[in-house]
């Protein structure tokens, strides 16, 4: 049985996780509409770096077992598709 403590734990891990990805999609927002085009390599080098680090703050918590391995996946996989569609909309628009 999982105690109250070790669920709520559970809870802030797999919010603050989904906090980062919002602070990713926010940052590369931001960097397409007002610095850089998707092409640029200083674009490239932000979201690989920002995306990296998220997967290890994932894998730690995976690790630690506050988050399950697919919820982290998830996590993932749903910012890719955000930041997909955001690449898309702003080539579209341009």
């Amino acid at each position: 049985m999982i105690s109250e403590t070790a669920i709520n734990h559970q809870s802030a891990a797999l919010a603050l996780l989904k906090e980062d990805a919002e602070k990713i999609l926010k940052l590369i927002k931001v960097q397409m509409d007002n610095l850089t085009m998707p092409q640029c390599p200083l674009y490239e080098e932000v979201l690989d770096t920002q995306m990296f680090g998220l997967s290890r703050e994932i894998h730690f918590a995976v690790r630690l077992g506050l988050v399950e391995d697919q919820a982290g996946r998830d996590i993932i996989e749903t910012l890719e598709r955000e930041l997909f569609a955001l690449h898309e909309a702003t080539m579209n628009a341009k």
